[in-house]
């Protein structure tokens, strides 16, 4: 439950989900992001709950984290359900409060591109992109997504050039990149159905 240490200045890459279950996907997305950003860690944020998405379905929080942690089997990976102590499930909460309790860590949020066309029904999505900068790595069939998406529309002119991702943690928000990297069509949705029985 606890955060992952890390030093004052560190690039903390905040990757939050379900991940009901992780996959390759997901571990793709982290990698990419800590690579491409220069990142010292990612902080893989496992949520206990998702307000837009049916309770009902979701696994058991400490399946997903054991699950998780296997999938995230790299030094600078760290797994953590924090937002269970901090007591909310919205985003922008989890960031605020992150940023209080640690100013000297400099956070970026990641997600994966299949997230962006929904992005603007998370609760304060404008003061998520407002408050902390954002990558946002593509998934299959999500490509159009970075031009037709509100949050693509409405911070239009705060995304970098791709080439400068490296500078997106240093950047004042609202900042934002589209990181294209190898597609892996894996999805927690399908491996859901795959283990249902009928």
């Amino acid at each position: 439950m606890k955060l992952p240490h890390a030093e004052p200045g560190n690039r903390i890459g905040l990757f939050g989900g379900s991940f009901n279950p992780p996959h390759s996907g997901h571990r793709l997305v982290a990698e990419t992001a800590l690579k491409r950003l220069g990142l010292d860690q990612v902080w893989w944020l496992v949520t206990p709950g998702n307000p837009l998405k049916d309770p009902s379905a979701l696994a058991p929080l400490e399946m997903r984290i054991h699950r998780t942690s296997a999938l995230a089997d790299h030094p600078r990976m760290k797994v953590t359900a924090h937002e269970c102590l901090l007591g909310t499930p919205y985003t922008a909460r989890t960031i605020e409060m992150l940023q209080n309790r640690h100013p000297a860590l400099r956070f970026v949020w990641v997600m994966g591109a299949d997230n962006l066309a929904s992005f603007h029904r998370w609760q304060d999505w404008r003061s998520i992109v407002a408050r902390v900068p954002v990558a946002i790595v593509n998934r299959p069939g999500s490509g159009f997504a970075t031009l037709s998406s509100p949050m693509a529309q409405a911070f239009h002119a705060d995304r970098l050039a791709e080439e400068d991702a490296g500078l997106l943690p240093i950047c004042k928000p609202p900042a934002w990149v589209f990181l294209h990297a190898p597609l892996d069509p894996t999805s927690s949705t399908r491996l859901r159905q795959q283990d249902t029985p009928g």
